[in-house]
């Protein structure tokens, strides 16, 4: 009898959702995403092989160790209930540690930024499960890091908030950068993010020349 990966497939994103739920602390925060799932070529032609493909976040490596195992486990023991002759291969493609801003960095860039567009431009949005390499650059160069988001959406969206905690709500509302309905304004996204980039190199090359 020939086991159709078609079959195991959706058995594995089913059991992986449960992860999350039945394996990670509430106090602890974890992600873990089935965003491809690739089988086939033909609809009458039984596929002989499925490739899935994961994108997991965590804060804690410790959390991180524990997601990653369970992967694995979920993926070969839904294969072995349903009679597969081969194991599922799991394969690690890229990693990067989380993104810590140095405080006293980030609290100088901060301040220039507070000069060059006013407090009320900024908002601090907490812990967020995005990924970035730029926190394994700065560990393999021995500098401090200072990362910031930038906002695309239309200014007007964010006119009627009362408070941070309302500006924070309507920051989340519109598509991000992994959706496919991402559509930033060029203006003034485009003239924003440069200016903030010189106002934080400014921060530091001023204060290396006085």
């Amino acid at each position: 009898m020939t086991i159709d990966p078609i079959v195991i497939g959706p058995a594995i994103v089913t059991g992986l959702q449960s992860i999350v739920s039945r394996e990670v602390a509430g106090t602890d925060v974890a992600v873990v995403t089935v965003g491809s799932f690739q089988s086939g070529f033909k609809e009458n032609i039984i596929p002989d092989t499925a490739e899935l493909m994961l994108s997991v976040r965590t804060f804690e490596a410790g959390v991180r160790d524990r997601v990653l195992g369970a992967i694995s486990r979920v993926a070969a023991g839904e294969a072995a209930a349903r009679g597969a002759e081969q194991g599922p291969d799991v394969v690690l493609v890229e990693s990067f540690p989380p993104v810590v801003n140095a405080v006293a960095s980030t609290d100088r860039v901060r301040g220039a930024f507070t000069t060059a567009f006013g407090a009320a431009a900024l908002v601090d949005p907490g812990l967020v499960t995005g990924s970035e390499d730029v926190g394994l650059l700065a560990s393999a160069a021995g500098a401090e890091c200072v990362y910031w988001l930038l906002g695309g959406a239309d200014p007007a969206l964010f006119a009627a908030a009362a408070d941070a905690s309302d500006l924070v709500n309507m920051i989340r509302a519109p598509p991000s950068n992994h959706s496919p309905l991402f559509a930033p304004m060029i203006e003034p996204t485009l003239t924003t993010g440069v200016a903030a980039l010189t106002a934080a190199a400014r921060a530091w090359l001023t204060a290396s020349e006085g």
